[in-house]
């Protein structure tokens, strides 16, 4: 059976395989297609896709965004992006001009606690990355500050440390429509993480789809069966595609692997993705119709 995973993060954001790392191993893994969505960045597309041409593996360019809902972070997969569009590249870079200063202020909070981090210091630790708490937690891991990865959110950069600095984030409907901008299809991500109630997150499923939201991630590393259903169902009740991914970062989520999830248990269908690409069509053809309407 050809299978897919529709969630990869690389070192661009806070995995930590390069692109190209990425292609190598879903060669090994035997995938058909993956999808590089890395955080609020497209800066490793054009490595992957350009290491996978003609080696008989698919790379969807993809990305994924983090917004802000009601107090909560909310993840929305862009799969199928048009990453070189102007206008969404000018809102990439916005996202990381913002990031940039965010992560300038948080480390001078740290400096200011006896850490010798700068944001220089960390860019040549991770070079070509968009740095992400997950950097700044490894740092602090490698330089002796903490034990471990935990330690270093619970004590320095998790929500509720004081050298924390919230950064600018988007709504979840703006992302959608940032993705539609990019004729590509948005996708709710893991949605079983948010720890919202029933009505909640159908309410919240209604305002995406309202907005142009496609689809729902129902497969996923850390479901269980009853966890997959309701997503499945949720997801059938708002006319909605199922997508699938593992979201594998790497060493950064040791056990969790690239196509498989934890222990082998996870495996997405080629065919979700064929229906993906099926809805793509249809989506875009209708607006491509619009657009060359006379005015009737």
């Amino acid at each position: 059976m050809k299978t897919a995973d529709l969630h990869v993060h690389s070192c661009r954001s806070d995995g930590t395989l390069t692109p190209s790392e990425l292609v190598d191993l879903a060669l090994q893994k035997g995938l058909s297609a993956f999808a590089l969505t890395d955080h609020d960045t497209t800066a490793g597309l054009d490595e992957a896709i350009s290491h996978a041409r003609g080696r008989g593996i698919e790379v969807i360019p993809g990305i994924e965004f983090s917004t802000e809902y009601k107090g909560r972070d909310i993840h929305i997969l862009g799969l199928a992006i048009d990453w070189h569009s102007p206008v969404f590249e000018s809102h990439i870079q916005d996202f990381v001009d913002s990031r940039i200063r965010r992560n300038r202020k948080m480390c001078e909070n740290l400096s200011g606690a006896g850490i010798d981090i700068s944001y220089e210091k960390l860019l040549a630790a991770f070079p070509g990355a968009v740095i992400t708490r997950a950097h700044y937690a490894r740092y602090l891991l490698e330089h002796g500050y903490v034990k471990s990865l935990p330690e270093a959110f619970d004590r320095y950069v998790g929500d509720h440390s004081p050298y924390f600095v919230p950064r600018q984030k988007v709504t979840p409907v703006q992302a959608v429509n940032l993705i539609l901008q990019a004729n590509g299809l948005p996708v709710l991500a893991h949605p079983t993480l948010y720890h919202m109630s029933g009505d909640a997150l159908q309410t919240l499923v209604l305002q995406l789809k309202e907005a142009g939201l496609v689809g729902i991630e129902a497969v996923y590393s850390t479901y269980s069966a009853a966890e997959e259903r309701q997503m499945r169902q949720l997801a059938a009740k708002n006319g909605l595609l199922i997508s699938g991914g593992s979201d594998f970062h790497g060493a950064n989520k040791p056990g969790l692997e690239l196509a498989t999830g934890y222990h082998g248990k996870l495996v997405i269908p080629y065919d979700i993705w064929e229906r993906l690409k099926d809805k793509k069509k249809e989506l875009y053809a209708k607006k491509e119709q619009k657009g060359t309407g006379h005015g009737e």
